[in-house]
């Protein structure tokens, strides 16, 4: 995984700093376990083998990496973009009226569902009881 040096440099100054009152902690404190990866795997219903299990941690604790150095860079005074476009060039938002421009067409549209009752769909109970 590359980090670009300005954000890793920008990160080293700022990962003990109190930035607005708030102490940014280091990334380490971010990092999973192998046991809390393991329990992600049972709740995401993957089953994983030692070596991928080895591997999905690196790559968890990668993206905690990158999510910490993130925040460690101080972003006050920085516009928020409404699309990376207008970081480089400019860009005029083209919005349309809000307006209804289609007619309500719901019985045409349920006419080959199996089941309707007061305009909805009904659909047969998938989870027990």
């Amino acid at each position: 995984m590359i980090i670009p040096q300005a954000l890793r440099l920008s990160a080293r100054r700022h990962l003990f700093r109190a930035v607005k009152g708030a102490l940014i902690f280091p990334i380490d404190l971010m990092a999973l376990t192998p046991q809390e990866v393991s329990r992600i795997a049972q709740l995401a219903r993957l089953e994983l083998q030692p070596a991928e299990q080895v591997e999905m941690l690196a790559q968890l604790n990668g993206f905690f990496g990158i999510v910490g150095l993130m925040s460690a860079v101080d972003t006050s005074g920085v516009e928020p973009l409404y699309t990376p476009l207008s970081a480089v060039t400019d860009v005029t938002l083209r919005l349309r009226d809000d307006v209804v421009s289609e007619s309500n067409q719901r019985e045409q549209n349920q006419r080959s569902a199996p089941s309707v009752e007061d305009g909805l769909f009904l659909v047969p109970k998938v989870i027990g009881a």
